[in-house]
């Protein structure tokens, strides 16, 4: 419930609590406050339990908690692989795919078998363009644009 409260936030809502209530009505204070969750606890108990059977046998496995969207989600579609969604899910290799993707806009042989980047220059007739090149042949165009520099 309160997982999300680090220690120093802790020291300061006692600190407070001390200020404000001062040192001799606090446990008093804290006693009451324990009282009070107890009663809402009790009263929500009670009526999950009323709920419960006034739906009747057919509802036995209901959870309040998979009224929350996410775990109704999470349960009919996860939980229940009725649609062979983990068979899709475990089937499809994201990272191939996209390997694949690339080296085809790239103009790049994706069968390589190596999965991801070739370190090299793909297939012999694609050039590399991020590799120095020694020489310029007469007529080529610098592998830089002149306007940027």
């Amino acid at each position: 419930m309160f997982s999300d409260i680090g220690a120093l936030e802790v020291v300061a809502l006692v600190i407070l609590a001390v200020l404000v209530f001062g040192p001799d009505k606090l446990p008093k204070v804290i006693k009451d406050v324990t009282q009070f969750i107890r009663k809402v606890r009790e009263f929500s108990d009670s009526a999950k339990a009323d709920i419960r059977k006034e739906l009747g046998p057919e509802f036995k496995d209901f959870e309040f908690e998979d009224l929350n969207p996410r775990n109704f989600v999470r349960k009919q579609l996860l939980d229940n692989d009725e649609l062979g969604l983990k068979e899709i899910r475990n089937g499809f290799d994201f990272k191939e795919e996209m390997s694949a993707v690339t080296d085809a806009v790239h103009g790049r042989d994706s069968g390589s078998g190596g999965g991801g980047s070739t370190g090299g220059s793909g297939s012999p007739g694609t050039p590399d363009r991020l590799r120095k090149r020694d020489g310029l042949e007469p007529g080529e165009a610098p592998p830089f644009d002149s306007d940027a520099t």
